[in-house]
């Protein structure tokens, strides 16, 4: 058997796999010599974040739980490009890899699913929500500090069947992943970015590979776009100036409209009790360093106070 052309690494995710095939089915339309039966391979790869499913993310080590090992068979020539959804990815790349492509962005935004109650707002008193994601908490906790919110790790089809069987009365999930998997039907209510920002990189799929390959670099050219990028440049800069992870509960919102760019950003303790925001509009060629700026000014409004709560949090 003759090897592929190009072999893809991801998880082995439900998610993880329609992404990758997301890729390979764009690289199939970009390229006529992609189409043969054999030419691309798609390999699995678990994740310590895919092995360890009983504690919370921010106890266990935070976005490399998704990429790492994933990075490594990047490194080690197993695989030509990484598949990743960048709102897993580190703002630090090991040495020698770069993202070189991103698809055009999903949409950005939340959904709750709930057994009852039509909005966030409507959730009857004491609904228990589960969540593994301290951002959603957080955020959560600054509407309706009277909800209970509990960890709940596992794919989307398992935090679905939790909720089936009553074990939480909601979650909420990307609206992104939904609509890869076809089950944006169970969605109750679709969150504005008002009452639910997202997580930088949320809804973008991005494209690693070793800064050295320029055939492969060759292959994906095509399918970088533009304004995902820029707002995922913005995005990323303001996480990196917060040194974001998931023990930091960080949200942020870039809308890129021809030369223009928008950040929106939060930053909160997990709990809820106290948060700041920024905003922050400028030219998109400029998307890196007013990703900083927006950085540098959550950390001036919330001061040393904030982070010091923060870390005993």
């Amino acid at each position: 058997m003759t090897q592929a052309r190009l072999r893809i690494g991801t998880r082995g995710s439900p998610l993880a796999l329609a992404q990758a095939h997301e890729l390979r089915d764009r690289l199939r339309a970009a390229h006529d010599e992609l189409r043969e039966p054999d030419a691309i391979e798609i390999r699995i790869i678990r994740t310590t974040g895919d092995k360890v499913q009983d504690r919370p993310l921010a106890e266990i080590g935070g976005k490399g739980l998704f990429t790492k090992e994933i990075e490594e068979a990047l490194i080690d020539r197993q695989i030509d490009a990484a598949v990743h959804s960048m709102k897993d990815v580190e703002t630090h790349l090991p040495p020698g890899l770069e993202i070189s492509t991103l698809l055009e962005r999903e949409d950005p935004r939340d959904v709750l699913i709930a057994r009852a109650g039509t909005s966030l707002a409507s959730l009857p008193e004491g609904t228990v929500v589960g969540s593994a994601s301290l951002r959603r908490k957080a955020q959560i906790l600054l509407h309706r500090p009277d909800l209970p919110v509990v960890n709940l790790r596992g794919n989307v089809g398992t935090r679905l069947q939790k909720l089936t069987e009553g074990k939480i009365g909601a979650t909420l999930l990307a609206l992104a992943g939904l609509k890869r998997l076809g089950m944006q039907d169970r969605a109750t209510a679709l969150l504005s970015t008002d009452e639910m920002l997202p997580a930088p990189g949320q809804g973008a799929i991005g494209i690693e590979i070793r800064a050295e390959d320029a055939a492969t670099r060759r292959w994906l050219a095509p399918l970088d776009h533009r304004a995902t990028r820029i707002a995922v440049t913005a995005e990323r800069a303001l996480l990196a100036t917060l040194d974001g992870s998931c023990r930091t509960p960080i949200a942020a919102l870039a809308e890129a409209g021809g030369d223009r760019l928008s950040l929106r950003a939060l930053i909160a303790l997990p709990d809820g009790s106290d948060h700041h925001r920024a905003t922050i509009e400028g030219p998109a060629a400029e998307a890196e360093a007013l990703g900083r700026e927006a950085g540098r000014a959550l950390k001036a409004k919330a001061g040393p106070s904030f982070f010091a709560r923060l870390q005993g949090a």
